[in-house]
């Protein structure tokens, strides 16, 4: 069982337990946060497009780290242009705690369609005839 997931721009293929490495995410250490999926495949069954809003992927935020520098060099031979610059971007490490695919009906869905209609009954349907 995996998914497809997107955060930062960028699509990454995660499974139940693993961790991987994101965009700076504006959340705390330790919080739990939902992952906006893109597809999910379990053995045979395959969900996506209007079906994955029953699926849900879950993380939590492990730590906010940096990632290594990198040298940015500017060369422009026979005329003394030279520059460098550094980068380290900035990182949040997660860990994916729940791939789960639920059932396509919310609970206040469920509740409604359970409760006895308030409206009166018409003519034409206590009829029979």
């Amino acid at each position: 069982m995996y998914a497809i997931i997107k955060t930062g721009g960028k699509q990454y293929r995660v499974q139940e337990g693993e961790w991987l490495l994101v965009e700076r995410l504006p959340v705390e250490d330790g919080a739990k946060i939902k992952l906006d999926p893109l597809l999910y495949v379990d053995g045979d069954n395959v969900v996506d497009g209007d079906d994955l809003s029953k699926v849900t992927v879950e993380a939590t935020v492990l730590a906010h780290e940096r990632g290594p520098k990198l040298r940015v060099v500017k060369f422009k031979p026979k005329r003394g242009y030279r520059r460098r610059n550094g980068h380290r971007q900035d990182l949040t490490r997660i860990q994916i705690t729940s791939l789960k695919l639920g059932s396509g009906r919310s609970r206040s869905k469920a509740k409604a369609a359970a409760a006895p209609s308030d409206e009166p009954a018409t003519a034409e349907a206590t009829d029979g005839a």
